[in-house]
């Protein structure tokens, strides 16, 4: 069993023992959307967030997880187990998906984006092509996710 899928599944396995009991999902209602700016002499600068993310497949499931890192320093965490048979690609695709799409429901306009897959963040990146037909509807998603932010960028992390 390669190092990756250990990892995976002990991650899995931890999760899946010690469930939260009293989570509660994040809110994203505001109920001042109607609000577009308060008044000030000198605007702030945007603060970057950042996002970790990570897929694992093993026999023991497959899931997806992201830590969404605000500029003050909070940690919103996503772990999500997969209900479908896929490929290590395409789990880590699916991890990259819903931590993106997790940060513009927060509204967060500039991103780090961080992974452990080449394959992903070199293909967003436009620096490797991509081939496997099952991965370009997601890396199509994912350049128009990318779209709705002001500045991003990727970076492997090895």
């Amino acid at each position: 069993m390669t190092r990756k899928a250990v990892k995976g599944s002990v991650i899995a396995d931890l999760l899946v023992e010690n469930p939260i009991q009293d989570y509660e999902a994040l809110d994203f209602e505001f109920p001042d959307e109607h609000v577009n700016e308060v008044d000030s002499e000198e605007k702030e600068p945007i603060e970057v967030w950042e996002i970790y993310f990570d897929g694992a497949v093993n026999l023991s499931g497959n899931g997806i997880g992201a830590v969404l890192v605000s500029p003050d320093g909070k940690h919103f965490l996503i772990a999500i187990k997969l209900g479908f048979e896929c490929t290590n690609n395409v789990a880590e695709y699916e991890a990259c998906v819903m931590g993106l799409q997790a940060a513009i429901k927060m509204k967060v306009r500039k991103l780090e984006v961080y992974g452990d897959s080449a394959l992903i963040i070199y293909q967003v990146k436009g620096e490797w092509q991509t081939k496997d037909p099952k991965l370009i509807p997601y890396q199509k998603y994912l350049l128009e996710l990318i779209k709705k932010f002001e500045e991003i960028s990727f970076t492997h992390l090895s």
